[in-house]
C-alpha cells in the first residue's frame, strides 16, 4: 500500500473546501504540502481525483467521489484501532465529535453532557456548533461523527442518512403586554398587520416565511437577527412578533423583558429534530452510545 492516512486526510479537506489554498489554511500547513500529498496519492492510486480549473477550484472526479466515501470510513476505523490499541476498546471511552445546530445546543447539550458524564465518564464529547450547511460540510469532511440538527436542508443530501428523534411544533411569541398575550393560541393571520422579528438563519428563515405566507399574507420582516435570544428580546420590547420552535423554560429574556407563548392553530408542520450521519459509515461504539443518549433525552426537551 503506497498511500498514507495523512494523504487521505489532506484529500478529504481539499474535497470539502474545493481549493488547495483553503485546505492548506484549514490544515495550517503550506499549500505545497497539500498539493504534493494529493499528487502523490493520485500517482500511487493511478487515478485522477480532482479536475483542476484555474480560478474555479477543485471538482471531484467519479474516482474522487468513490475515494471520498472510503477515506472517511478508513480514517474513522483508524481512530477506533488507535483507541483499542491503547486498551480502551471495552470501556467505551475516547473522543466523539458531535455537530449541533446552533439553536438546539442550549437545549440538548447540557443534559447530554450530564448524562454522558454519569454513564460514560471515559467519553470526551467535542462539539461543533453551526448551521445546517456547515454541519453537512463537517460530516462530508469526516470532522464530526454525526450531527444533531433540524431536517431543514437535509433532503437534498443524498449521501446522508437521518433519523428523527423528536418533533418541535412552531409557536408564536409576543410581548407579555400584547393584546393577544392571554389568548393562549392564535392564527398567524391575526398578526398579519404586525412586523415579524425573523430568526435569520439559512433554511430557518425560509421555513418561518413559508408559515406566514401560507396564510395568504406576505410577512412584514421589520427586524432580523441570527441570534435566538435577540429575537426574544426584541419581541419582549414590543417590536413585533416571532415564530420559533424550541421553548425556553421561562418567558424572561436576557434584556429583562418578558414574552408570552401562543400555540398555533394553523396546523403548521413541526420541524423534525434529527440525527444525521454519512451513509455507509460504521459508527464507533462510543458514538453509538452518545446517539442513544440523545434518543433518550429528546422526548424530555421538546415541549409541544
Amino acid at each position: 500500500m503506497g498511500f498514507t492516512l495523512l494523504q487521505l486526510r489532506y484529500f478529504l479537506v481539499a474535497a470539502e473546501r474545493g481549493s488547495m489554498t483553503e485546505a492548506s489554511g484549514a490544515l495550517h500547513i503550506a499549500q505545497s504540502a497539500v498539493s504534493a500529498a494529493i499528487h502523490n496519492l493520485e500517482r500511487d492510486l493511478r487515478v485522477q481525483l480532482f479536475i483542476r480549473r484555474r480560478g474555479r477550484g477543485l471538482t471531484l472526479t467519479p474516482a474522487g467521489e468513490r475515494l471520498q466515501q472510503h477515506a472517511r470510513e478508513l480514517l474513522a476505523r483508524a481512530r477506533e484501532i488507535e483507541r483499542e490499541a491503547r486498551g480502551d476498546g471495552e470501556t467505551i471511552s475516547g473522543p466523539v465529535a458531535v455537530g449541533c445546530f446552533v439553536t438546539l445546543a442550549p437545549y440538548y447539550l447540557p443534559p447530554l453532557f450530564s448524562e454522558c458524564t454519569d454513564r460514560y465518564p471515559g467519553i470526551e464529547i467535542d462539539v461543533v456548533e453551526g448551521e445546517t450547511d456547515q454541519l453537512v460540510q463537517a460530516l462530508g469532511a469526516g470532522r464530526i461523527d454525526f450531527a444533531l440538527t433540524y431536517d431543514l436542508g437535509l433532503t437534498a443530501e443524498t449521501d446522508l442518512r437521518s433519523e428523527t428523534i423528536a418533533r418541535a411544533p412552531a409557536y408564536v411569541i409576543v410581548a407579555a403586554d400584547h393584546p393577544l398575550a392571554r389568548q393562549g393560541s392564535v392564527e398567524l393571520a391575526e398578526l398579519s398587520a404586525e412586523p415579524l422579528v425573523l430568526l435569520d438563519l439559512p433554511h430557518s428563515r425560509d421555513y418561518f416565511r413559508s408559515l406566514v405566507a401560507a396564510t395568504g399574507t406576505a410577512p412584514d420582516v421589520r427586524y432580523r437577527t441570527r441570534s435566538y435570544e435577540t429575537v426574544r428580546s426584541l419581541v419582549a420590547r414590543g417590536l413585533g412578533y416571532s415564530v420559533l420552535n424550541q421553548r425556553p423554560a421561562t418567558g424572561q429574556t436576557y434584556g429583562g423583558g418578558e414574552i408570552a407563548e401562543l400555540e398555533l392553530r394553523d396546523g403548521s408542520p413541526p420541524l423534525e429534530v434529527q440525527i444525521a450521519s454519512v451513509k455507509g459509515m460504521t459508527q464507533t461504539a462510543r458514538a453509538r452510545a452518545v446517539m442513544e443518549l440523545l434518543r433518550e433525552i429528546a422526548p424530555h426537551h421538546t415541549r409541544a
